[in-house]
């Protein structure tokens, strides 16, 4: 993919950077940051822009306010996280195009940080409004990308907006370049043994995803509610496990494409059953063959476990995107946690998806351990179902 670096582009001192970031991290219920990874991988691009004292613009959303201004969404809490970690001033606009941001643009000093309120609190973000880009546009003399979890999103702030500027004066920021490179290298050139381990709640959310993987690995381990699709399509009772019946025919097709293609496809061989979606449920153990009418698989079992720890254990290089349970729970998040150390514990190269999985990592505490954690959950798993990012796109070379 040929698109510009920051480094490529002739920045100059007291030259105006716009750069879109993605601060869209989790808050609790007192407005407190509960895990900046989003704001730390920023920090790279950042840094580079304060030696060469450019005039630095951030701008990100947060949450999803509707186009409406909400409190509950405003960028404080991330200016005051920057301010900490880059241990200088960042100040924060009091809207995003209005009258407070204009003069705030106006009175930036040579490396000096404004971050502009949420993105979306202004409606004509998401519509990728092109006098609202113009807008955005008027506060930089250069125009950097480095937000990977929205590049999938055909916004303003990340489509529209390069419009407004030249191929001298667009380009990738470090974050988004060192997550094109990696799916780039994952999917064209990876190591092998290459183990793709994929979980989470639906087979729709990942069909695309396990057709465009499988003729690229040589094993697929398929975990979380999205097995009980494929166990059905085997003809066995599921009870009142998560099923996509209009789906049955694509995870029958994926079967046998694993099959012609040669690549050994795994799914669970114990599961764990509560009889109701609640953490004080009734759980027991049992094998796939035999989940009762009335209960619900809500976690892979220690048997699967010990499988799925054999076929991971000599891979090269390891691509996992989504939970292997109802890891928010805490009864039934033994089979995820455990398949994060196993992962965690080999040596090759370990990829893993953003969104819930790297939540997870984080909570069981591997995500030292992991070669790459992607910054992205939906763009990364558009760029595995090989599909073009209009973020990236846009960015390309003429």
């Amino acid at each position: 993919m040929n698109v510009n670096s920051v480094k490529d582009l002739e920045i100059s001192k007291g030259d105006k950077v716009f750069v879109r970031c993605d601060f869209n991290v989790p808050l609790d219920e007192f407005g407190n940051i509960t895990d900046d990874r989003r704001i730390r991988e920023a920090l790279h691009t950042i840094k580079y822009l304060i030696d060469i004292e450019a005039k630095i613009v951030l701008a990100s959303h947060l949450g999803r306010p509707k186009g409406e201004v909400n409190e509950k969404y405003s960028l404080k809490p991330v200016a005051k996280r920057l301010s900490h970690l880059l241990h200088q001033d960042v100040v924060l606009a009091n809207d995003v195009i209005g009258e407070d941001a204009k003069e705030k643009v106006k009175s930036l000093k040579d490396g000096e940080i404004l971050l502009l309120e949420n993105l979306r609190f202004n409606p004509n973000e998401t519509k990728n409004d092109d006098e609202f880009a113009k807008e955005l546009a008027s506060f930089g003399k250069f125009y950097i990308n480095d937000a990977f979890g929205v590049s999938h999103r055909a916004h303003a702030s990340v489509h529209a907006i390069t419009k407004n500027f030249d191929d001298s004066h667009k380009a990738a920021g470090f974050l988004l370049l060192k997550e094109i490179n990696f799916f780039h290298k994952l999917l064209k050139n990876p190591a092998r043994p290459f183990v793709a381990v994929v979980g989470g709640s639906k087979v729709s959310g990942k069909l695309q995803a396990l057709i465009n993987l499988l003729p690229k690995v040589d094993k697929m381990i398929i975990g979380g509610g999205m097995a009980f699709t494929f166990l059905k399509a085997q003809g066995y009772e599921v009870g009142k496990s998560l099923v996509e019946d209009d789906l049955i025919e694509e995870a029958l097709h994926i079967m046998n494409e694993a099959k012609r293609l040669k690549v050994k496809l795994y799914l669970p061989v114990d599961i764990v059953v509560a009889d109701k979606f609640e953490e004080n449920a009734m759980v027991k153990y049992v094998t796939f063959q035999e989940i009762p009418e009335n209960w619900m698989g809500l976690d892979i079992g220690p048997a699967t476990v010990r499988l799925f720890a054999e076929v991971i254990e000599d891979a090269q290089t390891i691509l996992w995107n989504g939970p292997m349970g109802v890891y928010e729970m805490d009864r039934f998040s033994n089979g995820s946690f455990k398949i994060s150390h196993e992962i965690a514990r080999t040596h090759g190269t370990k990829v893993v998806g953003g969104g819930d999985t790297a939540d997870l990592v984080q909570r069981a505490g591997d995500d030292e351990e992991m070669t790459f954690i992607s910054t992205g959950g939906g763009a990364s798993l558009e760029l595995l179902e090989g599909k073009k990012l209009p973020g990236i796109e846009a960015l390309e070379l003429k």
